[in-house]
């Protein structure tokens, strides 16, 4: 039962003439009168109980678009239904309106529509529908929150793919299907076409180009060789989901960051013929996919990443080698996604980089507060000086602990959120052109 704004102003009307009466039992029988005529109100209101609630969901979203939740409400009792029904999503949902005017014959069906724009990723619920239904007088309503569950889950924005058209392009050009032809230590062998002023005379393969005649000379036809990069290679992804993914880079998660990074070089190594893997690790697997190709292995990682939050622990390092072992026993490119910024902090992952280097072709990911760069630049007080001289430090650990890295025989790449995936795929093209993958 809730009462209304109408039950509180009529029970005030009757104050006044009863002070200038004088008659205490004349207010006494004037709350009494309310209180039955609330009663009578109550009576009359159709059951809020007396309902069925259907939901009508799409099961995914992007971070950032819009969606449109309906809500079914079917009226089973005798009576008309008149009020209000709330559609109780949790507030990362982004819903616009959660409540709607109700009016509802008896036996029919209404819908309602809510849209949802949520600002986080995972699982946004809603577990109850609150119906409350008035009464002719508008004095009281009946109330009750009916267990109605919906879910949607809300996937990675994947916004670095605006990046995936170019990539593809020098990818290729690399597999030799543009008259653009690169050779490279560890490529496959492709064709043979015609020599062409330009090519590398290296490239000339002087066997069959005996064997073949120029039809407007007659003499011998000089051909090269074509090559394209290695296929069927192997693509390790590791997410550090530790406490140092937590920390907000430019308004976002450094999680994030790794997630967009990993969508922009899984969808470019698939597209390259390689194998993709991916693991969310800190001190346990939070999250795997392993064996996907095609359309099959994007919808795969978007799905495991979307649940996956940063735990609050610190990342066991000497884990990941017999991590990346229980994957593959073949040379692969292992890319590690995790933050740099302290020599400190990245102990662990020094530790644990001969075993991977030994084997692997090891990439470091770690993105980079641009808000640092911009904080060596102000001088102008004395506030703005100790700010420069602390990002300077910053950026020296940040420095140190990448000679460490590469000194160990990995790479290194860093950018600002914006800039890291697209900087992972070139990495990512450079590795096939000189052949290292």
């Amino acid at each position: 039962m809730a009462i209304t704004g109408w039950f509180v102003a009529l029970l005030a009307l009757g104050a006044v003439p009863t002070i200038a009466i004088g008659q205490p039992l004349a207010l006494v029988a004037w709350v009494v009168l309310v209180l039955l005529l609330a009663g009578l109100d109550l009576v009359l209101a159709g059951s809020a109980r007396a309902v069925r609630i259907q939901r009508i969901l799409p099961q995914r979203v992007r971070l950032g678009e819009t969606v449109r939740s309906e809500l079914l409400v079917t009226n089973l009792g005798r009576r008309a239904i008149h009020g209000l029904v709330r559609d109780a999503w949790q507030p990362s949902a982004g819903a616009s309106t959660t409540r709607h005017p109700l009016s509802i014959p008896a036996g029919e069906r209404r819908s309602f529509s809510t849209s949802l724009t949520p600002f986080r990723r995972g699982e946004r619920r809603s577990a109850n529908v609150t119906i409350r239904t008035f009464g002719p007088l508008h004095l009281a309503a009946r109330q009750a929150s009916i267990v109605a569950p919906g879910a949607i889950r809300v996937l990675p924005p994947f916004n670095s793919r605006k990046h995936l058209p170019s990539r593809l392009a020098q990818l290729r050009e690399l597999d030799g299907r543009t008259s653009v032809m690169i050779r490279g230590q560890g490529t496959e062998f492709d064709s043979l076409r015609e020599y062409v002023r330009g090519d590398d005379v290296r490239s000339i393969d002087w066997r069959a180009s005996a064997r073949r005649t120029d039809p407007v000379q007659g003499g011998p036809s000089l051909v090269v060789r074509t090559w394209r990069p290695e296929r069927d290679r192997r693509v390790v992804i590791v997410i550090d989901s530790g406490r140092t993914s937590a920390a907000r880079i430019d308004r976002e998660p450094r999680i994030d960051t790794a997630y967009e990074s990993a969508l922009l070089l899984a969808a470019l190594a698939s597209r390259a013929g390689d194998h993709v893997d991916l693991v969310i690790f800190d001190r346990r697997v939070r999250g795997r996919v392993q064996g996907a190709t095609g359309a099959d292995l994007m919808s795969r990682l978007v799905d495991t990443m979307s649940p996956i939050e940063p735990e609050l622990i610190e990342m066991d390092w000497s884990a990941v080698p017999g991590l990346v072992r229980s994957i593959t026993s073949q040379h692969a490119l292992v890319v590690l996604a995790t933050s740099i910024d302290s020599p400190g902090s990245a102990r662990g992952l020094l530790a644990a980089l001969p075993q991977l280097t030994r084997k692997h072709t090891v990439v470091v990911s770690s993105v980079t507060d641009p808000t640092v760069l911009q904080a060596t630049r102000e001088r102008a007080d004395r506030t703005q000086v100790y700010r420069a001289a602390a990002a300077e430090r910053a950026m020296l650990d940040i420095a140190r602990v990448s000679t460490a890295i590469r000194q160990l025989g990995a790479d290194v790449v860093t950018g600002a959120p914006a800039d890291l995936p697209p900087a992972l795929a070139d990495r990512y093209i450079a590795l096939k052109a000189s052949g290292r993958l």
